[in-house]
């Protein structure tokens, strides 16, 4: 049994698979191959942006830019100049950046701590 065997058939009685275009004129050849060029055209552009989003590159210079603008934010805030307004993102990578400072700091002191209730 084929596949198009298994495929319903048009109420005209025409073979499934095999039809007329919505339109209701059948696409002539040169409107399908220009439509398959189409096609591959914005599938090689898919490909390609999806190359240049998930290369190791292009992710180290986002997160290089994103730490960067997250500490001159940072810097803002403790100056004064108060939070990014306006971008969600940018305020969220401050209390990221601070609170994971906080921690370090936090942990730092703890072992400290600890060193010198040891040597007692």
């Amino acid at each position: 049994m084929s596949a198009e065997s298994q495929l319903p058939r048009p109420a005209d009685g025409s073979p499934a698979g095999i039809g007329a275009a919505p339109t209701g004129k059948a696409p002539s050849r040169l409107e399908l191959q220009a439509e398959i060029e189409q096609s591959r055209a914005e599938l090689g552009a898919t490909i390609d942006a999806l190359t240049t989003q998930l290369s190791p590159g292009y992710q180290a210079r986002r997160a290089t830019t994103a730490a960067r603008t997250a500490a001159v934010d940072a810097g803002a805030l403790l100056t004064g100049g108060g939070m990014p307004a306006g971008d969600e993102r940018r305020a969220r990578n401050v209390k990221v950046l601070l609170g994971s400072v906080a921690v370090l700091a936090a942990v730092v002191v703890l072992n400290v701590v600890a060193g010198r209730r040891a040597r007692r």
